[in-house]
């Protein structure tokens, strides 16, 4: 099960102003940006993909194969919402189901999942779709201050170190503390 980002719900945790004011650019001046909206999505990305943590809000889409039961582990903190569950049978026709059938996991920021009750029909051959909302800020929790500081860390240390040699820092660094390690 991989989740698909199917829709961006909210706006970047850091925004170009912020930035600009972190690097102590001239506020009046927008010559660059586009340059720096494309560097706070590329920290923010850096970071989720580090942390295991969604950033900013976005909708996710999940196929299922096996129709699971009982408790379904999710790769995305935190989950928010189910927004739809679709049974897509074998010949592509979609029937769809009640999303109070597949609901959340008792807590999901540190271990997130679905419960998926015994009550949908078998799906005999057909795939079950489930779309989540998931993330910080929007309808989710807020966004935790270490995080915006490591997107703004991040996004300032592409700025000042472009064309250089040297790496940019490493996000894994920022996102060690949030980190959802498996066992």
């Amino acid at each position: 099960m991989v989740p698909i980002r199917v829709a961006e719900t909210g706006v970047e945790p850091v925004s170009v102003a912020d930035l600009r004011l972190y690097l102590r650019l001239d506020p009046d001046e927008a010559s660059e940006n586009a340059l720096l909206a494309d560097l706070i999505a590329a920290a923010r990305a850096g970071l989720e993909a580090a942390s295991g943590r969604i950033v900013r809000p976005a909708t996710f889409r999940i196929v299922l194969a096996a129709r699971p039961r009982g408790f379904l582990p999710v790769p995305l903190s935190p989950l928010v919402a189910v927004e739809r569950v679709v049974l897509i049978a074998a010949d592509g026709g979609q029937t769809p189901l009640d999303p109070a059938l597949v609901r959340l996991g008792d807590d999901p920021v540190e271990a997130p999942g679905l419960w998926l009750d015994p009550g949908p029909p078998d799906h005999a051959g057909g795939r079950l779709l489930i779309e989540l909302r998931a993330g910080y800020g929007g309808a989710g929790p807020a966004l935790p201050p270490p995080l915006k500081l490591a997107v703004l860390r991040l996004a300032a240390a592409r700025y000042e170190h472009r064309g250089d040699a040297a790496d940019p820092p490493d996000p894994a660094a920022f996102a060690a503390p949030f980190r959802r390690l498996r066992l």
